[in-house]
């Protein structure tokens, strides 16, 4: 026995002090039950026997599991949680893994298949190491996927299957789960939804946090050492590879539901159901319904009756409800946008547009997206009121960067407008004598929003109703039609110091204002005063990093407009609009330039920060059109003799411009993104940098000429280091 059941050995050593101190050390005649239940670990044992042994030991595990729940899910300790620390100390882990083994080849006992999820479930909760056991054993992983074929004991298996591949030291490969296609497509809605639980641990790369790895110098390091794909990649393959499953996610994530109640007393029920999850309720409350749920429905558990029906509908607070559906689109809505940023993007993009994905949500909108009445005036968990737990704030933030990694440079993003909205731009365009965008005027019709408002305009509509420092605002790249006085507003006289939030009101204003006269013209009429002028400048000023794309805006379009000048209108604007005035100082620009160029180096680039890099160079390209190049080159030079570190600033830039060719010459992505956003073609953009890193000293355009030969560090490449 002891060579094949190893993990036993303790329990086997010291089952004779159980009988002796078992009250001193209050193991509560644990071990002797471990040893009943592993005798009855065999085909030919009797079940029921082992069953009744396993309900007791369950009820003394859950207790403290319960405990672990409501008291902040402190560190689990044996002085915390002995019956648990002795359960695992045993072998009780192993014994309960491997009986799951002889039930499911010799039995149907549904209920007993349960509890010994549910033990190894509040082990894994309470006791330290367990959950990164199970995990290492790849066997019982996968012998777990074959449980979800039940859908009596699907829940519990799911939520164990969850916490163990959390704890996973390397992903686990979908492609290895027996007959994954046909499991799947054997889910109901609402087995898929929990599914999507799982997947999210499965498709998402790694977080590498802020450490070094995190910077582009050591992801491009990484990427060389590893061609092949990610196992996150594989596995977003073999999901878009089962049929029909990117549909199902389209109509999880767009069923409507029913509200029985009206606004009034929503509230009340909302603060109900907060005080259940304090007390950790909810969770019993939601596996039980979700159970009855399915147990009652063989095939869309979705469907309403089933849940007007439950009983357990008589003892939850119609809110529930909507919280339950609520908690199942943000993990619905999660895994689409892991796969609409994937390298299958295109597809994923094809397969949303076609199952009509943004009508759908245009049409929940008001109803269940962003109601008036919201989670996010409530305290929750004694936190702030924008706290992120709260399911109502998780689902809007999903909501949010599903349509931000669905609009990002896609031609889909005109799919967030109605009919009519279309038309209207293409009326603009025809009013201003601009040829219609070739995506604009290639968008299906049939597939765009339904109703008087597209999604895009609802958005905007609530948008402006959050607080200038509320966190809805951060995700950028969606409201292109939004205000421009209310984004100033927000800017200059709001008061808000959020970084993340103001770099998106910078961004976002820079799309507004780029390249169009009367955008500058209405800056000009809301910065009316100096004063309000100098609270712009100070607020670009205190972080360039977050402001730098705003920059490179006004800079492009200055240099559109001064070429401009059989436009009186155009012309007009130019010589009163302040910020222009402003920028069209060299003095200004070259002020930028210095600052840009000084605050990133090689080691310190990140997807965030690349693109102070990319304005700098916007400043020169302009420069060198204007052959001006030499004279922005020799003012830096300038520059560093001035600040007394000669050589420093253009040995830096000389060495940024290096890592940019080896980082964007092979990145069709960022280097399509950077034409587009500029209006230069790319190749310009290598053009200007082979200039700037020309070997030739005699080169009035190279950065080499301006270094003087005691401080040229040009040798030594850190891309190598």
């Amino acid at each position: 026995m002891e060579n094949q059941q190893p993990f036993l050995r303790p329990f086997l050593s010291f089952s004779f002090l159980e009988s002796t101190y078992s009250y001193s050390f209050k193991w509560h005649g644990i071990p002797t039950m471990l040893q009943k239940l592993h005798d009855s670990s065999h085909p030919n044992s009797d079940l029921s026997h082992a069953h009744s042994l396993l309900k007791v030991l369950l009820s003394q595990l859950s207790m403290e599991a319960m405990s672990f729940v409501t008291e902040d899910r402190k560190t689990a300790q044996e002085s915390t949680f002995p019956n648990t620390y002795t359960f695992e100390l045993f072998g009780g882990v192993d014994v309960s893994s491997a009986q799951q083994g002889v039930i499911l080849t010799h039995s149907l006992n549904d209920d007993l298949v349960k509890d010994c999820l549910s033990v190894l479930y509040n082990c894994c909760m309470c006791t330290e190491g367990v959950t990164r056991s199970l995990a290492a054993r790849d066997d019982f992983v996968l012998f777990l996927f074959t449980l979800m074929n039940n859908k009596k004991t699907f829940l519990q298996t799911a939520t164990l299957i969850e916490d163990i591949l959390g704890a996973k030291k390397e992903m686990i490969q979908l492609e290895g789960i027996p007959n994954l296609s046909g499991l799947v497509q054997s889910f109901d809605q609402q087995q898929l939804a929990n599914f999507c639980r799982i997947l999210s641990v499965t498709i998402s790369e790694p977080d590498v946090g802020n450490d070094d790895k995190h910077t582009l110098l050591a992801k491009n390091a990484q990427q060389k050492k590893n061609n092949t794909p990610s196992r996150a990649e594989v596995n977003q393959v073999a999901l878009l590879n089962i049929p029909g499953f990117i549909e199902r996610l389209c109509k999880l994530a767009t069923r409507k539901v029913s509200e029985a109640t009206g606004a009034s007393s929503f509230l009340q029920e909302l603060e109900d159901w907060y005080t259940w999850l304090d007390n950790a309720l909810v969770l019993d409350a939601l596996m039980q319904m979700a159970s009855e749920e399915t147990e009652q429905s063989s095939t869309e558990s979705s469907d309403e009756s089933s849940l007007a029906t439950s009983p357990l509908r008589h003892h939850l607070p119609q809110s529930m409800k909507i919280v339950h559906e609520i908690m199942y689109k943000v993990e619905v809505l999660y895994v689409l946008c892991v796969l609409l940023m994937g390298r299958q993007r295109n597809q994923v993009h094809k397969m949303l547009a076609e199952f009509r994905l943004i009508p759908g949500l245009n049409n929940l909108f008001d109803k269940l997206i962003w109601r008036k009445y919201t989670a996010s005036n409530h305290v929750v968990h004694g936190q702030n009121e924008n706290c992120d737990c709260s399911p109502e704030i998780s689902f809007k933030i999903q909501f949010l960067r599903l349509l931000q990694s669905f609009s990002d440079h896609h031609e889909n993003k005109y799919l967030l407008l109605n009919s009519q909205e279309l038309n209207e731009l293409s009326a603009i365009s025809m009013k201003a004598n601009i040829p219609e965008v070739e995506a604009l005027v290639n968008t299906d019709r049939s597939l765009v929003c339904d109703g008087k408002k597209g999604l895009l305009t609802r958005l905007l509509t609530v948008m402006k109703r959050e607080p200038p420092d509320s966190s809805f605002r951060r995700p950028r790249g969606l409201l292109g039609l939004y205000l421009k006085c209310h984004i100033l507003f927000c800017i200059i006289d709001s008061g808000c110091t959020s970084r993340d939030v103001l770099q998106s009101y910078f961004d976002l204003l820079g799309e507004l204002m780029k390249f169009n006269i009367d955008a500058f013209n209405r800056f000009n009429k809301y910065v009316n005063t100096e004063e309000k002028f100098q609270t712009f400048l100070t607020q670009i000023n205190s972080s360039l990093v977050d402001s730098n794309m705003l920059v490179r805006c006004i800079v492009l379009s200055l240099d559109r407009f001064e070429n401009q000048t059989e436009d009186v209108k155009v012309v007009e604007v130019l010589s009163e609009c302040c910020l222009l005035s402003y920028m069209a100082r060299v003095e200004n620009r070259l002020t930028f330039l210095f600052r840009l160029v000084n605050i990133i180096n090689v080691q310190t680039l990140t997807q965030e920060n690349v693109s102070c890099l990319n304005t700098s160079l916007v400043i020169l390209m302009l420069a060198r059109r204007r052959s001006k190049l030499p004279f922005y080159l020799d003012a830096l030079r300038e520059k560093e003799y001035a600040e007394k570190y000669p050589g420093c600033l253009l040995n830096n830039f000389h060495n940024l411009l290096r890592f940019w060719q080896r980082h964007y010459l092979n990145k069709d992505k960022d280097s399509t993104c950077l034409e587009n956003s500029s209006c230069i073609p790319f190749s310009y953009w290598k053009e200007t940098v082979s200039v700037l890193l020309g070997v030739d000293r005699t080169s009035s355009s190279a950065i080499a000429s301006y270094i003087d030969e005691p401080y040229m560090d040009l040798d030594t490449d850190p891309l190598e280091e």
